[in-house]
C-alpha cells in the first residue's frame, strides 16, 4: 500500500504536464491519479494509525523532492548529437520552479490536513462511519490542494476570475472522484483486516 502511494504520487507529478479535457473542462492529467493518494493515506491511517499516515505523507514529500532533483540533473546533462528530443524532454519533464513550489506546498498542506481531519472525525464518531471520515477529510483537503496549487502556480499570470474558475472546476472533479472511492476504501480496509497484514490502530490515536 505504501509503495503504491509513492508510485501514484510520483506518476501524478510526471503526468501533470499534460492538459486534458473532461466534460469540456481543462484539467491536468494528474487528476486521474492524485486523488488516489488521499484514499491511500486514509486506508493507512485506518489500519496502522495516524503516526504511520503522517510518516507516509513525509516520505512522499521527500521522494517528490528527490524526483525533481533527479530530473533537473538529467535535464542539464548535454544531449548526444544523435538525440534530437531535448526540447520535447524539457517540455514534458522540465517543470518550472514555480510549478514545483506550488505542487510541494499544496501537497504537504492538503495531505497533512487530510491525516489530521481523518483522525479527528474518527475520534468524533468513536471509530464508526468510515465513509464519513473518508469523505469529509478528503473533500476539505482537496479544496486546500486546489486553492493553493492554482493560486501559487498561476496567480498574476491570468485574471483572478480565470484562476477561480480553474480552482472550482478542479475541485468539483476531485470531489466527484472522492465520492466514488469510498467503496474502495472499505474494500481495502476489509482486505487488510481479513488477511492480518496490518497493525491494529490504538483507539484514539
Amino acid at each position: 500500500m505504501k509503495y503504491m502511494f509513492i508510485a501514484t504520487l510520483l506518476l501524478a507529478n510526471i503526468v501533470a504536464s499534460k492538459i486534458v479535457v473532461i466534460g469540456g473542462v481543462l484539467l491536468p492529467a494528474a487528476i486521474v491519479l492524485y486523488p488516489l493518494t488521499f484514499l491511500i493515506t486514509d486506508v493507512v491511517g485506518e489500519i496502522e494509525g495516524k503516526e504511520q499516515a503522517q510518516r507516509l505523507v513525509l516520505s512522499g514529500f521527500y521522494m517528490s523532492l528527490f524526483m525533481v532533483a533527479a530530473l533537473l540533473v538529467v535535464k542539464w546533462l548535454p544531449p548526444a548529437p544523435i538525440w534530437n528530443h531535448q526540447v520535447a524532454f524539457e517540455a514534458i519533464l522540465g517543470a518550472t520552479p514555480r510549478i514545483v513550489l506550488a505542487s510541494m506546498i499544496a501537497y504537504i498542506a492538503s495531505q497533512t490536513h487530510d491525516v489530521w481531519s481523518f483522525h479527528w472525525w474518527r475520534a468524533k464518531t468513536e471509530g464508526r462511519h468510515l465513509w464519513l471520515r473518508n469523505t469529509a477529510s478528503t473533500v476539505v483537503s482537496q479544496g486546500i490542494d486546489s486553492i493553493l496549487f492554482i493560486t501559487i502556480a498561476f496567480g498574476g499570470l491570468y485574471a483572478w476570475s480565470a484562476i477561480a474558475a480553474m480552482v472550482v472546476s478542479q475541485y468539483l472533479v476531485k470531489v466527484f472522484i472522492a465520492l466514488l472511492d469510498t467503496p474502495l476504501c472499505y474494500l481495502l480496509v476489509r482486505y487488510y483486516e481479513n488477511n492480518g497484514n496490518y497493525r491494529k490502530q490504538v483507539q484514539g490515536t
